[in-house]
């Protein structure tokens, strides 16, 4: 199958598809969601302890039962008229596309309508593809019904719709069950036999319809970094009549309940191309989606994008204690933290009475608990945690409703429910367990309903779950290695593990602790935790100091940014656990100085991490990884500088259509196709095979070119200076800047579905030692030699090479990674330098 292509514009209101497009002009009913919970039922435990990182089969769940029993009976009746709430328009995604979380069972709907209108009467041939289902009606009488309903799965279909000569009105309903994260989109790939033009069914000039489409395809926050307080949205083409633009930031996904933390209207003027909303400034340092609308009259478009607040100071607490840091960043998450129970833990913490912040988070907690919301697992561990410090503090009544909660919970899918709670990957599986294994020992006399077992049972069965958890991390390491997004959630257990847990459990535990505080200390640079990653989303990567791991690295080395994260901080910050001074021994290099580290992790070693790291600059990789499967979230090579917090680089094979989408992987983190990875020293090379049917047929780099002192073209070339790091990007395919919409001045692009790219990292003292780095990278090159192997050719040095099958050689023999266990080998010597 070859990868869809975007439709052309035409005139007015009309965009031509061709054979091998994709029909993306409809207008749009609201969408409609229902809860769609199903009988409660005991689901089957899959899990194997042996966890990896992508689709996992979980089998069908009590809603996906009650929907398929409904399919069986249903009638869909055709909605002749339907309220218009927005357009869908071409230019970011070939896919028409709904996707969300959802932390509950949803039902979801969604009418669409438009004109296809052919040359010539006749049947015409479509593709259609969807995560969900869908329905197609022409001139109101339903020709396709394709409902495979696979949780987060493509399926695909041919069709054949009839359209007359003079154009036929389409009609779609396309639903889908949300079980947490839901993949909700279909594609309508034109076939044959001839081209067609797509006309949207509502009263728009042509020239509003253009702008509209430019709008939503080019806008982005310029900067992507708001230090100022000010979000102002650029676009490429001055609007030609005033449009009024809204944007909303909507809570995150475990506070969705809440009301927008920003919800701004701003009016992008005739013949301008900046627009800047109000209310940035009052917001938390953070990465925001943003949600935004653009109207002309009564056309809209919506369009998902985000951006980062970020005016926290750097601070040095490197001359205080730990116990001193701790208590500065409790403080500061009692005044500022997010309003979770990790900000409850913070104030009970400081010696502050439970006072109306308390009560109203103990409240929101307590219905994500009672409603078993996905995620709430990461509440509950710290609720368990305030309860069992700090229940002296609260009133009786509030004791009684957390008691209650705790004992109503279900803590693992052998016992009933018909909720979307995760139970199957790595920290879902160890926050459920340690919640059943610290319930139980809080209470164990008293009887969990859920399970009709005691307390006493409930803590017994936890503590052998998490022997088996423990089992496995303990041989095969995290399969969400270096994670910012999951290393605090793992915090979350085994924090509450190392304070409330007893005998091996709680050895088990700190042992663990220990080894994540030093993979975490070698992987900070400049209070900036990254590196490769087993999982990670944007935000991780393009908002290193705004993670929730980021105050860790503050505390525990002394150097870094607060913001508002408590998933786990508080816990961290009130018990009483300690890196170990390993950890906070290979935070900085010496000044000239180099360390490299190998190590492996996750199930079968699913990553051989390599990492070199200066003072200045570091380069961090998954070795060898799966080449050419498909990827999930795995971050696989990684530049980090220490001059500013943003300054950063990677290269990835994008995941999806949208600069700005969320899927696993995305555009920008993850990788469609894997590529084979090698590191050596400030070297890493990655060989892309992306085969023939590709979706997008190009790979890129990502340098956030505003966070840099230097991004050159050198031939070839891309050539970064951040401080007294430097970095060079070199393609066997020509290098193209993209130069507008959400990828100027951060993506460069080399097409070809074989290309290899090398990453070279070095430092110096001064502007002359960058022009020695930059003459240094004239006489380096990259190609493919007769054999198809990545050659790095740089005289002088060590000889590279890449083969896709057999991995890399160094002089001409086979490299032999130096370290396959779980504990890094770490090895010092002088820094490259030029």
């Amino acid at each position: 199958m070859t990868a869809p292509r975007f439709a052309e514009t035409t005139s007015a209101t009309d965009f031509t598809v061709a054979p091998g497009e994709t029909v993306t002009a409809w207008a749009m009913s609201p969408v409609e969601a229902r809860l769609y919970p199903g009988e409660p039922a005991l689901a089957e435990d899959r899990v194997n302890y042996r966890f990896v990182n992508g689709f996992v089969d979980v089998g069908d769940l009590p809603c996906r039962v009650a929907l398929w029993r409904e399919l069986e009976t249903r009638r869909v009746a055709f909605r002749h008229h339907f309220e218009i709430d927005g357009l869908y328009l071409p230019g970011f995604n070939r896919r028409v596309e709904f996707s969300g979380f959802w932390h509950r069972p949803t039902r979801l709907a969604r009418w669409l309508k438009t004109e296809l209108v052919p040359a010539h009467a006749g049947d015409y041939v479509f593709r259609l593809a969807t995560c969900g289902g869908v329905r197609i009606w022409v001139d109101g009488v339903e020709c396709a019904v394709f409902e495979p309903f696979r949780r987060n799965r493509e399926s695909e279909t041919e069709i054949r719709l009839p359209l007359k000569a003079g154009g036929s009105e389409v009609a779609v309903l396309t639903e889908e069950l949300a079980e947490r994260d839901a993949l909700w989109y279909f594609e309508l790939t034109l076939l044959g036999p001839d081209r067609l033009t797509a006309r949207l069914p509502v009263e728009i000039s042509g020239a509003t319809v253009g702008l509209l489409k430019d709008l939503a395809a080019e806008v982005r926050p310029d900067p992507l970094h708001v230090r100022d307080g000010r979000l102002r949205l650029r676009v490429e083409r001055p609007a030609s009549v005033d449009v009024t633009v809204r944007g909303r930031i909507l809570p995150s996904v475990h506070m969705s309940d809440k009301p927008p933390l920003l919800d701004a209207v701003g009016i992008l003027e005739s013949g301008e191309t900046l627009v800047e909303l109000p209310g940035a400034d009052a917001l938390a340092d953070g990465y925001h989606p943003l949600e935004l609308t653009f109207a002309v009259g009564d056309n809209r478009v919506t369009r998902h994008i985000a951006f980062a607040t970020f005016a926290a100071p750097f601070r040095d607490f490197s001359d205080r204690t730990l116990a001193e840091r701790k208590a500065l960043a409790l403080d500061y998450a009692a005044a500022n933290g997010e309003a979770r129970i990790g900000r409850a833990i913070a104030i009970m913490a400081t010696g502050r009475s439970a006072d109306a912040m308390v009560h109203a988070i103990i409240a929101d907690t307590l219905a994500a608990v009672d409603e078993r919301r996905d995620c709430s697992d990461f509440v509950m561990v710290p609720l368990l945690w305030l309860y069992s410090d700090y229940r002296d503090g609260l009133p009786e009544a509030t004791r009684r409703e957390i008691r209650r909660a705790v004992l109503d919970y279900r803590y693992w899918v052998d016992e009933p429910g018909n909720d979307v709670m995760w139970f199957w990957s790595e920290n879902h599986v160890l926050c459920f367990h340690v919640s059943q294994y610290l319930a139980g020992r809080l209470l164990p006399e008293e009887t969990f309903s859920c399970s009709a077992r005691s307390g006493a049972e409930q803590a017994r069965l936890g503590e052998e779950r998490l022997s088996k958890w423990f089992d496995s991390v303990e041989r095969h390491g995290l399969a969400e290695w270096n994670s910012a997004a999951y290393y605090p959630i793992d915090f979350i257990g085994l924090l509450a593990l190392e304070h409330l847990g007893d005998g091996a459990i709680k050895a088990r535990a700190r042992a663990l602790l220990d080894r994540l505080m030093l993979m975490i200390g070698l992987h900070t640079l400049a209070g900036v935790p990254a590196g490769t990653m087993g999982r990670a989303y944007d935000k991780e990567l393009r908002a290193g100091p705004l993670t929730e791991l980021a105050p860790f690295a503050t505390v525990a080395f002394g150097k870094g940014w607060l913001n508002d994260g408590v998933a786990a901080l508080p816990m961290f910050c009130a018990g009483s656990y300690e890196p170990p001074e390993t950890a906070c021994a290979i935070v900085e290099p010496e000044p000239g100085k180099a360390l490299t580290a190998h190590y492996v992790q996750g199930h079968d070693e699913a990553a051989r991490l390599a990492l070199y790291k200066t003072a200045a600059v570091q380069l961090s990789s998954m070795v060898d990884g799966k080449p050419g499967g498909r990827g999930h979230q795995q971050h696989v090579v990684d530049l980090r500088f220490a001059a500013d917090p943003f300054a950063r680089a990677w290269i990835n094979h994008p995941g999806e259509d949208d600069p700005w989408g969320n899927q696993r992987p995305s555009y920008w983190a993850g990788n469609g196709s894997l590529p084979r990875v090698a590191q050596y020293e400030n070297v890493a090379m990655l060989l892309f095979d992306l085969g023939s049917n590709a979706r997008q047929s190009f790979t890129h780099a990502y340098v956030q070119s505003d966070a840099f002192d230097a991004v050159e073209r050198l031939g070839n070339w891309i050539v970064l200076r951040a401080g007294r790091g430097f970095a060079g990007l070199l393609a066997t395919s020509p290098i193209e800047a993209t130069t507008a919409g959400p990828g100027a001045g951060i993506e460069f692009r080399a097409e070809g579905r074989r290309c290899g790219w090398v990453a070279v990292v070095g430092e110096g003292s001064s502007p002359a030692d960058f022009v020695t780095f930059r003459d240094h990278l004239t006489g380096v090159s990259v190609s493919f030699d007769a054999a198809g192997q990545l050659v790095l050719d740089r005289p002088g040095r060590t000889a590279l090479a890449l083969d896709w099958d057999e991995g890399l050689t160094v002089d001409g023999k086979p490299y032999v990674f130096p370290n396959r266990s779980l504990d890094p080998a770490v090895r010092h010597f002088d820094a490259y330098s030029f």
